[in-house]
């Protein structure tokens, strides 16, 4: 065998090893397009949802990645003219998110569950601004 051929032997053997270890190495996965409802992860709250609130204004919630928490999210609500801050999660198909209107305590807890069927777009459950024992049903709708 002369040297050049030698050389592309060579070459094709380390191209196939690096190619089988790279085939190997485990890649993140993308969320699921329409997960079940137990398998919605924050990535699946990311962005504009419309969100209806039983006895008080709709609002607008805008979620994005938590700068801090990798499986959290932070955003804004906006209510009436009015804009607060927000944090929370999704832990099978179970909301949280706190809202806060001074950034500092928390001023409202959303605590829902994702609708089956619904490709983690709706999500179902019960607002109680702080210092209240009522409690309002409510609807986010993904935009």
């Amino acid at each position: 065998m002369n040297r050049m051929s030698a050389r592309r032997l060579v070459l094709a053997i380390s191209l196939s090893a690096g190619a089988a270890a790279f085939a190997q190495s485990p890649v993140p996965a993308a969320p699921a397009a329409c997960p079940k409802a137990q398998d919605a992860t924050h990535l699946h709250l990311l962005g504009t949802w419309k969100a209806e609130v039983e006895g008080r204004p709709a609002a607008v919630i805008a979620l994005r990645q938590h700068p801090d928490l990798a499986e959290s999210v932070r955003g804004s609500v906006l209510r009436a003219g009015r804009e607060t801050e927000t944090s929370g999660d999704v832990d099978e198909g179970e909301l949280t998110l706190e809202e806060s209107a001074d950034g500092v305590h928390i001023s409202a807890v959303w605590l829902g569950d994702v609708v089956e069927g619904s490709c983690a777009r709706e999500i179902r459950g019960t607002w109680q601004a702080d210092g209240e024992s009522a409690t309002h049903k409510f609807v986010l709708r993904k935009q």
